[in-house]
């Protein structure tokens, strides 16, 4: 357009049609300079070429992945296996993590059963002290009795999960057990998609998608045996804890929110109204709920979880990952979901082996300033060699906001002309609802290629600041950084207490804290929390549910 401006009407004219007909412009910018040409036929005639020479642009959704791919490791995924090459690591290797027998008598009581750890039920199960259709049953039944209060479920899978807990208890009679998860029941954010059944997005504009598709994630856990009672409750949009039914509650205090946006899944593990649950985190939507609701949970390293079939809301962000009463059962599921696939060009398959006898005094772990000292006097105490982090990096990028608009383009703007504004005078919830996925299309496009390269030096600083730890402890987690960098994050339960001093909630509520890992180190940050939880009951403790 610069090229335009300043010319004579006539040279003008004759400049605008070959430029449309070249596709250097498009008509609706010309139209915006001049709104006469609407009646000028050389204008006219451009514009017919160009309908018939051009093809039409292809339409884009939600899901369709940019030809640029985000990498989580600074020096690009070949110095990430050089590395493993030159430690002598195979990442394609796959390590087991042993399952004990079950020793002792067989809980009668349900809710005891429901609150065992998936470790324990695949030791039920695998001694034939329980079925999976009676794990399935005990767990529809709480889904059912404290949905309606807690507003964690989009949609409770009844018929299917019978079915799939009967294929579980035939293929274990034929042929033994897939993996630990066989049998177990659990529930999937209602981000991923589900063939049969609706996929919301916690949007009353998409409470009725059906997409006839099984998201990865899906898939994975179908083959590990595991059974999938319920798509779990998402805050509209993947935002915070509120979705067309109403907010999500936290079953330790159901007067307040289940936070979010993986709501559902922090509600419904807490409750046992699930054995485990897979949630998705963008900036905080792992972390926080789990910290909510008492929570063990892994937040992976970017790219280890394939995302195909999740809701998108940043390319570069997007990470899915276990929510559950232990970290040794994070392990368990994390090892059946993880690795790369063909339908996720982000993914990749990293080294993952899980110790569960691991030597606390065997790692570095550092801790910033807010780290919780209960929690480190608690890992001093069992060995842990503990050293103050130095300055920690701060930066910050444009990658969610550009990227959500464009993933959301099809719904702002499904005609591909510019949104009309949004009218004045709206109450500030349908005021944010309404401006939701436009702040990216006022980024130019420059200046979103400016942030990314800050931001890979943004990650580069944040591996030198982690050069001498294997992981540090934080109180806040800093959310914000570690998902522009996308370390790996455990939630740890590691007490009780008042949250907030000047909370009049109740007293007796989960405190929780993170441990952060070094890129593509998952299993080492799991292993640490699963040699504090060895000698802690803190994970072990239930929510007061009627």
């Amino acid at each position: 357009m610069d090229a335009l401006r300043g010319l004579e009407r006539r040279d003008f004219l004759r400049s605008a049609a070959a430029a449309l007909t070249a596709g250097a412009v498009t008509p609706s910018a010309l139209l915006a300079r001049d709104p006469t040409l609407r009646d000028d036929p050389d204008f006219a005639l451009a514009l017919a070429r160009q309908s018939q020479e051009a093809p039409p642009p292809v339409p884009l959704g939600n899901g369709e992945h940019p030809a640029l791919v985000y990498q989580a490791y600074p020096g690009g995924t070949g110095a990430l296996y050089r590395k493993w090459h030159d430690a002598g690591v195979d990442p394609f290797e796959t390590h087991a993590i042993p399952i004990p027998p079950w020793e002792g008598p067989v809980p009668g009581d349900p809710e005891e059963i429901a609150f065992l750890p998936v470790s324990r039920l695949a030791a039920m199960i695998r001694g034939r002290h329980v079925s999976s259709v009676e794990l399935t049953e005990i767990y529809l039944d709480r889904m059912k009795r404290y949905d309606p209060v807690l507003l964690c479920a989009v949609s409770i899978l009844e018929g299917r999960a019978m079915e799939e807990a009967q294929q579980a208890d035939a293929d274990l009679r034929n042929g033994g057990p897939r993996s630990p998860l066989h049998g177990i029941p659990y529930g999937v954010k209602d981000l991923f998609t589900v063939k049969g059944t609706r996929t919301t997005w916690g949007s009353a504009d998409f409470q009725d998608q059906v997409v006839e598709e099984d998201a990865d994630v899906v898939v994975r856990l179908r083959e590990a045996g595991a059974v999938l009672i319920a798509k779990l409750a998402t805050g509209e949009f993947a935002a915070g804890d509120r979705w067309y039914r109403g907010q999500t509650r936290n079953p330790w205090n159901v007067d307040e929110g289940s936070s979010g946006s993986s709501a559902g899944p922090g509600s419904a593990t807490a409750a046992a109204a699930v054995a485990f649950a897979i949630g998705t985190e963008t900036q905080g939507s792992i972390v926080s709920p789990s910290r909510r609701n008492g929570l063990s949970a892994l937040r992976p390293t970017f790219g280890r979880v394939s995302r195909y079939g999740g809701m998108v809301l940043s390319w570069s962000m997007d990470k899915a990952g276990p929510m559950c009463r232990s970290i040794e059962d994070c392990a368990l599921v994390f090892n059946e979901i993880r690795g790369a696939s063909e339908n996720d060009p982000s993914s990749l398959t990293a080294p993952f082996r899980f110790d569960p006898d691991a030597d606390l005094g065997a790692y570095r772990i550092g801790f910033d300033e807010d780290a919780p000292r209960d929690f480190l006097d608690q890992l001093e105490g069992m060995g842990a060699r503990l050293s103050e982090m130095s300055e920690i990096p701060d930066g910050r990028s444009n990658s969610l906001g550009v990227e959500s608009s464009a993933a959301f383009d099809f719904w702002v703007s499904p005609d591909g002309e510019e949104p009309e504004p949004v009218p004045e005078g709206l109450d500030p919830r349908e005021q944010r609802r309404r401006t939701r996925f436009r702040r990216g299309r006022d980024v130019r496009a420059l200046d979103y290629v400016q942030s990314q390269r800050r931001r890979l030096i943004l990650m580069k600083e944040m591996q030198e600041a982690m050069a001498d730890v294997d992981m540090f402890v934080s109180g806040s987690g800093h959310v914000g950084l570690t998902n522009q960098t996308n370390n790996p994050a455990a939630i740890v339960p590691y007490g009780f207490g008042v949250r907030n001093p000047d909370d009049d909630g109740p007293t007796t509520m989960p405190l929780t804290t993170t441990l952060l890992g070094q890129l593509f180190e998952d299993d080492r940050i799991l292993s640490v929390a699963h040699a504090f939880q060895k000698r802690t009951d803190w994970h072990l403790r239930r929510p007061p549910l009627g």
